[in-house]
């Protein structure tokens, strides 16, 4: 008898995931140093983050397709951390931040980041490419950056004069706008090119340009991976008993997975696959900034550019993920000299570029034509960012669309029929809650005290304890001597 079963490949996307890796591969590198670089800590800490991003949450279930790493989103938050607490903190704080996102997996919280007001998230990226590019331009003529997002940008135009006058400040300013025009020019550029990431070919032009000309610039510090390790001692352990470490650990564990899932939002409308599983992925990204606690390296979100990159280059499966992974340990262990040649001004190009990137300009025009409430809890997040912290500037944009929501939930409408003769009818509808209370008590109390009072509930949505207190007892006041008492018709 016939077998007429055809073998099934064990790895039927193996081609796809493979080619989709390297692209991936060479869109993270610049990303991951650039990122580093700009937080304050040592380049190879960045492409450490993007290994355990490929090795171990890429081989976890949550999202199939969207890759993680260190996130120009966190940037700020992890340039302030490293300035309160030193790099040798960072892996405690990433540590606790990482076991802390596993608890909120496991008990099934992963979800709910769903309910985080839009606007406060992109308030929160706009607050964050604010800060990322005022502190870049600094970086990109080699100047050294105040320490407040408020100071970046008030200090900008001392810093541009001061760098009209030296010529290596024009230089390296120069290659930095260099590398961001070659990013945006890139995507014009013949199709046969754009194989090779935008990043990473303005990266390699700096490079090939500065040691060219010899330019004085400065390049990227280089220890080697195992030189950048520090897992958290016991000084670390004991900066547990500051108040204020706690409040920079629960910024990283919320700011990191708010950013995480809603990029698997994102990714998931890029492809057909399988859908993310929110709780699986939150689990995911704790195990992974876990692991890079222990190592002593940046924090991990699931990056949008790179989970982009990755769909659009034809992934199939996490194994693209894994595999690019397996290329950055490569990288950084066989060719760490390379890291030395990549000019500074470069990689803050890079994140300029990815800053500007974060600024939601058509959400903001559209949420102003549209909700306007909206659009002001996202202009004021991403100020409040700027002004104080990530931290707190997050709370008050949460804070303030907690207010609009219940604001808004608590919409009343009150009607009054007075036809001159009979009785004054009085309808309520929607919700009545202490919020409105006010403005119920003055329109029943401006009524006649000498006539009678119909007062209809049954359109009420909702009426609160405080609301119907305050109604039986205007109620019983108005039914004075010679008065009917006021006939009241019960809400639903």
């Amino acid at each position: 008898m016939t077998n007429n079963t055809s073998t099934v490949p064990k790895f039927p996307y193996l081609r796809q995931d493979f080619l989709a890796s390297i692209v991936v591969f060479l869109v993270a590198v610049p990303l991951c140093v650039g990122v580093a670089v700009a937080s304050g800590v040592p380049a190879e800490l960045g492409l450490i983050t993007g290994i355990v991003g490929g090795l171990v949450t890429g081989l976890m279930p949550g999202s199939s397709l969207q890759v993680s790493g260190p996130a120009a989103g966190l940037t700020v938050l992890v340039f302030e951390a490293v300035s309160d607490f030193g790099v040798s903190t960072l892996g405690l704080i990433v540590l606790i931040a990482g076991l802390l996102q596993l608890a909120m997996g496991f008990f099934g919280i992963g979800r709910w980041f769903r309910a985080i007001s839009v606007s406060v998230v992109e308030g929160m990226l706009c607050g964050i490419g604010l800060v990322i590019i005022a502190g870049q331009i600094y970086a990109a003529a080699g100047l050294k950056a105040p320490g407040t997002g408020i100071g970046k940008i008030a200090g900008l135009p001392v810093a541009v004069v001061d760098a009209m006058g030296s010529t290596k400040a024009l230089t390296s300013l120069a290659i930095g706008a260099g590398t961001i025009a070659v990013i945006v020019l890139w995507k014009k550029m013949p199709k046969a090119v754009h194989s090779v990431p935008g990043a990473l070919a303005a990266v390699v032009l700096a490079t090939v340009a500065t040691l060219a000309f010899s330019l004085p610039v400065g390049t990227v510090q280089v220890k080697g991976l195992l030189g950048v390790i520090q897992p958290p001692g016991a000084e670390a352990f004991g900066e547990l008993a500051t108040p204020a470490i706690w409040g920079t650990i629960i910024a990283f564990a919320l700011i990191a997975s708010a950013e995480s899932l809603f990029s698997a939002a994102a990714v998931d409308r890029l492809h057909d696959g399988p859908r993310t599983e929110y709780n699986k992925e939150m689990i995911a990204q704790g195990a992974g900034n876990t692991v890079c606690g222990l190592l002593g390296a940046l924090p991990m979100t699931a990056v949008i550019v790179r989970s982009s990159a990755n769909v659009s280059a034809g992934a199939k499966t996490k194994a693209s993920r894994v595999l690019h992974g397996v290329w950055l340990l490569l990288f950084a262990a066989a060719m760490p000299w390379a890291l030395a040649l990549i000019p500074i001004p470069a990689l803050a190009g890079i994140l300029v570029h990815a800053g500007w990137k974060l600024i939601p300009f058509r959400q903001i025009a559209t949420l102003w034509r549209s909700h306007k409430g909206e659009a002001l809890i996202l202009v004021v997040t991403a100020v409040s960012i700027v002004a104080v912290n990530m931290f707190e500037g997050v709370l008050i944009g949460l804070a303030l669309a907690v207010v609009k929501t219940a604001w808004e939930a608590s919409h009343l409408k009150t009607q009054v029929i007075d036809e001159g003769v009979g009785p004054i009818q009085v309808h309520l509808s929607g919700n009545a809650t202490f919020l409105r209370l006010p403005k119920i008590l003055d329109s029943l109390e401006a009524l006649p005290r000498d006539r009678p009072v119909e007062l209809d509930l049954s359109g009420l949505h909702h009426l609160d304890h405080a609301c119907r207190t305050a109604l039986e007892n205007w109620a019983e006041r108005h039914s004075t001597d010679g008065t009917e008492p006021v006939k009241v018709t019960s809400a639903a």
